[in-house]
C-alpha cells in the first residue's frame, strides 16, 4: 500500500487548512494580491487563486483591482458585508487603532506610542489619519465606516461623552472626544471608559461568557474595573462606576491626580511601582517590571505580588457589594500570571464575606491586551445598531466651527 497516497479526508483537511492560512493572512496583513498571498502563505499561485475564487463565492473575501510595480494584479482583502466599524483606543503611553467588519473580525489594526501627557488635540488627529490608513489598507472608502469606538482612560459620561472627572486625564478635560473625532472623521463616534469596554468584551467573547453579573478588574499603569450586572455594563451616574483607582487607600498618602490623598493609584499605578525598584534596578519602564517579575526576578515579583494584594482589598469591597459570579484581572500586570493573581485571590478570600453557595471566581483575562480594543469594536457595532444602553453618540458636525 502506497503510504504517501493522501485519503479524500486528509485532502479535505488540507484545502481547509489552506484556506484559514489564506484567511489568516489577509486578516493579518489587511489587504495582498495574490501573488503577495502566495508569498505570505507558501502556497502555489494557483492554489491560491483556485481558494481565493472559493472564499469570495462564500462571501468570506473580495477581490478589488489593483495595481504592482506597474502591473494590474486582485487584491484579496475580507468580505465587508454591512461596511466596517472603527476603533481607537488610547492608553498612558499607547495609541492603538483597528478596523473590524459586523461579525466582530479584526480587518486591520495599527499601534504606535505616544509620549506621556500627550496633548489631546495631537492625539486625536494622529487617531483619525490612522482609522483614514487602514481603510486604504483594506481598500474601503470613509463612506464604508459606519462608526467609531474610543477608549480612554478615564471615566466618561455616557450623556456628554466627556471626561467626567478633572485631571485624571491631563489636558483632555472639558474636550468633546466624540464629537471633535467626529468632525475629523465625517462619522458618527462613541466614547466610554477603557475598563467598561474590557469588561464588556470580556462578557461577550472571553472569560465571562454565560456569567450575568461579573468585574473586570484592570491592573495596568492606573487601575480601574468595569461592571457588568444583568447581562448588561453599569456605568453609574456621570460613568464613574468602577473607578477603583481613586479609593482611598492612604489618609496620608501623597496626592493623586484626581485631587484626592493617598488613592489606590497612588500606591499601586506606575509610578508608584517604578518608585519601589529605581534604588535597586535603576530606571525601569512597566514593560520592564513585567518581564522582570516573569523571569523571576525576585524584587520585580516582591512588587507585584503586594500590588496584587492591595488591589484584592479594594475589590473585595466592590464585590461584597455588587456579589459579581465572577472577577476578571487583565492589563499589563495581569500578564505576569500568578505572580499578580495568588496574591490577588487571597486577598480577595481575607476581605470577601465567606459565600459557601456560590463562591466568586477569579479568572485571568481570556482577551489580554486586545480586550480594550475589541471593547470598543463592541461599542461601535453597538453604536451602529441604535442599542448602545442610551450611550452618547457623537454624529456628524456641522461644518462651522470645530467643538473645543
Amino acid at each position: 500500500m502506497n503510504s504517501d497516497r493522501s485519503t479524500p479526508g486528509s485532502q479535505t483537511s488540507l484545502r481547509e487548512a489552506n484556506r484559514h492560512r489564506i484567511v489568516d493572512a489577509v486578516r493579518r496583513y489587511g489587504g495582498l494580491t495574490q501573488v503577495e498571498l502566495a508569498e505570505a502563505t507558501g502556497l502555489s499561485t494557483a492554489t491560491v487563486s483556485t481558494i481565493v475564487k472559493e472564499l469570495t463565492g462564500a462571501g468570506v473575501v473580495e477581490t478589488h483591482p489593483a495595481s504592482r510595480s506597474g502591473r494590474r494584479a486582485q487584491m484579496v482583502t475580507l468580505a465587508r458585508r454591512l461596511g466596517v466599524v472603527g476603533a481607537v483606543q488610547f492608553g498612558q503611553r499607547h495609541l492603538t487603532v483597528a478596523l473590524g467588519d459586523p461579525t466582530r473580525e479584526i480587518l486591520a489594526e495599527q499601534r504606535m506610542p505616544l509620549p506621556v501627557d500627550h496633548r489631546v488635540d495631537t492625539g486625536l488627529d494622529r487617531a483619525a489619519l490612522l482609522v483614514v490608513e487602514l481603510l486604504e489598507r483594506v481598500g474601503a472608502g470613509v463612506d464604508e465606516l459606519l462608526s467609531v469606538g474610543v477608549a480612554l482612560p478615564a471615566p466618561v459620561d455616557e450623556d456628554t461623552g466627556m471626561i467626567s472627572v478633572p485631571g485624571i486625564l491631563r489636558g483632555w478635560d472639558g474636550i468633546h472626544v466624540g464629537q471633535v473625532l467626529a468632525k475629523r472623521l465625517a462619522r458618527p463616534v462613541v466614547v466610554d471608559n477603557d475598563a467598561n469596554l474590557a469588561a464588556l468584551a470580556e462578557h461577550e467573547l472571553g472569560a465571562t461568557r454565560g456569567h450575568r453579573d461579573s468585574i473586570f478588574v484592570r491592573v495596568s499603569h492606573g487601575t480601574g474595573a468595569g461592571i457588568v450586572l444583568g447581562g448588561r455594563l453599569h456605568r453609574g451616574y456621570a460613568g464613574t462606576a468602577g473607578e477603583i483607582g481613586h479609593v482611598q487607600v492612604d489618609p496620608t498618602g501623597p496626592i493623586c491626580r484626581c485631587g484626592n490623598r493617598g488613592c489606590l493609584d497612588t500606591v499601586v499605578g506606575s509610578g508608584a511601582l517604578l518608585a519601589l525598584v529605581r534604588s535597586s534596578h535603576g530606571e525601569l519602564t512597566l514593560r520592564d517590571l513585567v518581564q522582570g517579575a516573569l523571569d523571576g526576578d525576585p524584587g520585580c515579583r516582591r512588587v507585584v505580588a503586594d500590588a496584587g494584594d492591595r488591589v484584592g482589598s479594594v475589590v473585595a469591597a466592590l464585590a461584597t457589594t455588587l456579589n459579581p459570579r465572577a472577577i476578571v484581572v487583565g492589563g499589563e500586570l495581569a500578564e505576569t500570571g500568578d505572580a499578580l493573581l495568588a496574591p490577588f485571590r487571597e486577598s480577595l478570600r481575607r476581605h470577601l464575606v465567606p459565600n459557601t453557595i456560590a463562591p466568586v471566581e477569579v479568572l485571568a483575562s481570556e482577551l489580554g491586551p486586545r480586550a480594550e480594543i475589541l471593547g470598543a469594536l463592541a461599542l461601535a457595532l453597538g453604536a451602529t445598531d441604535m442599542a448602545t444602553d442610551g450611550l452618547a453618540v457623537a454624529p456628524v458636525p456641522s461644518i462651522e466651527g470645530e467643538p473645543t
